[in-house]
């Protein structure tokens, strides 16, 4: 996939790389001339793509103020198409391409209180989030959730930085959150956002709902690799082409279709815009929708996919084109 027209690309070099939990590192980059990131910014980073050219991959700017450059934290993803392995293997004066922080989850100025959810990774862009509420003198609080102790970078820095604001749950010790509970106990002003996996957004969505919370208050971001299945090869078939694709367990089917020569409309890559949303016409395998476009009556209904991040496991899918 080429570089996305509109985007600035800047060349720079890597400054530190170290583990900051299991299988997430931080990487702390030069940063690129321009604006400082603001709190709940990314960036987009060309990865190399395993048949050859370049795929564009987003990472959350960790902004705690501790460091004086672009830093990114980036969990290695066991199933990655290359973007997570790639960023892992990143050494002190490598050279990689980004563009500038871009903002597309950005705090709403002027509420009265906020409220950060957060799962596994997901934390990274809520700590600039958090610096900025706490500078602000704004009322909030920020609620974390992971597997385990292991795997939940951050975890003192934010106790460290923010105290009793922070609540953590290692979901193996202590189990979920209640966000019925949570969200009940929260006053009609308050804004809440979400960075984290699909089961996680769609569990909050319910809850926001179920306890009466507008959903405009609703403000989220994820990281639409997480599946309830786990990947597996399956078929793609386009009629109208004449083509049938073989997607891999570490390639989109979007990536998979484009390097056959068919090119979808995509933007954010994250089950997020829905532009590389395609009607299916038959599935024989399970569709796992891993986006946040989609409703869940749009879901259930099967006779749609987003092609950047849902996969079908195992069998074969009849796609049509418009």
């Amino acid at each position: 996939m080429p570089p996305r027209q509109t985007a600035s690309w800047h060349r720079v070099k890597v400054r530190e790389s170290f583990a900051v939990a299991d299988q997430i590192r931080r990487i702390v980059l030069d940063p690129p001339a321009g604006p400082a990131p603001q709190p709940g910014s990314h960036v987009d980073v060309l990865v190399p793509a395993a048949g050859g050219g370049h795929l564009v991959r987003s990472y959350s700017v960790v902004d705690d103020g501790r460091f004086a450059a672009l830093s990114l934290g980036v969990r290695l993803d066991p199933h990655s198409r290359g973007g997570s392995a790639f960023m892992h293997r990143l050494c002190p004066g490598d050279e990689v391409t980004i563009t500038a922080p871009i903002q597309t989850f950005g705090l709403t100025p002027r509420q009265s209180r906020y409220v950060l959810l957060a799962g596994g990774i997901g934390i990274t862009p809520m700590i600039g989030m958090a610096r900025k509420l706490k500078a602000d003198k704004t009322d909030y609080e920020i609620f974390y959730a992971g597997r385990n102790r292991v795997d939940m970078a951050f975890v003192e820095e934010l106790r460290e930085d923010h105290g009793e604001r922070v609540r953590v749950r290692y979901e193996d010790e202590d189990g979920r959150f209640d966000l019925l509970e949570v969200f009940g106990g929260l006053t009609p002003e308050t804004e809440l956002y979400v960075c984290g996996p699909v089961g996680m957004l769609e569990a909050a969505q319910k809850a926001w709902e179920a306890t009466g919370h507008p959903s405009h208050l609703l403000r989220f971001e994820t990281f639409g690799s997480s599946g309830r299945l786990p990947n597996e090869t399956f078929e793609v078939v386009v009629p109208k082409l004449g083509l049938t694709v073989t997607v891999p367990p570490d390639k989109s089917a979007l990536d998979a279709l484009g390097e056959a020569g068919c090119e979808v409309m995509s933007d954010c890559l994250r089950g997020e815009c829905g532009l590389c949303v395609l009607p299916v016409r038959v599935a024989d395998g399970v569709l796992d929708h891993r986006d946040v476009f989609l409703s869940g009556r749009q879901k259930a209904q099967g006779d749609q996919m987003c092609l950047c991040v849902s996969r079908l496991s195992g069998g074969s899918l009849v796609l049509d084109l418009p």
